[in-house]
């Protein structure tokens, strides 16, 4: 296991039980207590968990769902494998609209080989790759800067998006439960369904580890979507109701 995946399973170790002890860290996870300390540093540098006497503990939900660093770290094979796949959505000509989340990161790696295109986004950490791409024309959505998230949300963000209209949406979620696909910030949630209403398409990327996970706010029935892309394999009968519903259920294989 890399050192990214496991600062991973550990936060979400964390996170799953609200406290936990170093030592019991060091025996689920079989590393010396020196590696388990480091990896408790970077994540509390990053604000997801926090260091006690003797143990660590989650931050608040909304924190850890969201930081930016944090979810560049996360699942990073699995974002990847769904990119590739995800990147068949992309046309020449076009017009798309990217949402902040790391996993929409993964597939800016095959903007250009299908430019030209036009790509708006939210996103400061994807608008400073895509200013550098030849043949794709940038738009930046304005708004309220957010460091959480790395991103602009707000009002300004949501009357710019409900001005345009795009050929493509592609979007993440925080969690999903049951049938719907879930975000744990109001005001990124109201930004997303903007985006969903500007697209003749809509599509939702979402690794196996949102699955089976709550988040405060509704972004939107899974079966609005037109396509979704997955490593996660979805009970029989949540994929018949999103293939009956017409959309098209992509599962990956991570490598």
């Amino acid at each position: 296991m890399s050192a990214d995946d496991r600062r991973s399973e550990i936060a979400a170790y964390v996170a799953q039980r609200g406290e936990v002890r170093i030592d019991e860290l060091v025996s689920v996870f079989g590393v010396s207590r020196m590696t388990i300390h480091r990896h408790i540093d970077d994540l509390a540098r990053q604000g997801v968990l926090r260091k006690l006497h003797g143990a660590v503990s989650a931050q608040p939900s909304g924190v850890y769902e969201s930081l930016f660093g944090f979810r560049q770290t996360h699942a990073t094979a699995a974002k990847q494998a769904i990119a590739r796949a995800a990147a068949a959505e992309l046309r020449p000509g076009e017009i798309v609209l990217l949402d902040d989340s790391t996993t929409v990161a993964a597939l800016l790696d095959h903007v250009p080989k299908v430019a030209p295109l036009t790509v708006m986004t939210n996103s400061l950490a994807h608008s400073r790759v895509l200013a550098e791409m030849d043949e794709v024309r940038l738009i930046s959505l304005g708004g309220d800067y957010h460091p959480t998230y790395n991103a602009f949300i707000g009002h300004l963000c949501e009357t710019v998006l409900a001005q345009v209209r795009v050929n493509l949406a592609i979007c993440s979620a925080s969690a999903i439960s049951g049938h719907v696909a879930l975000i744990q910030d109001p005001q990124v949630t109201r930004v997303k369904q903007a985006m969903l209403a500007a697209a003749a398409r809509k599509v939702l990327l979402v690794d196996g580890s949102k699955f089976g996970r709550v988040a405060l706010h509704l972004l939107a029935d899974l079966t609005r979507f037109d396509a979704i892309y997955t490593d996660a394999t979805l009970p029989d009968d949540l994929a018949l109701r999103l293939r009956d519903a017409g959309t098209e259920l992509v599962q990956v294989t991570v490598k």
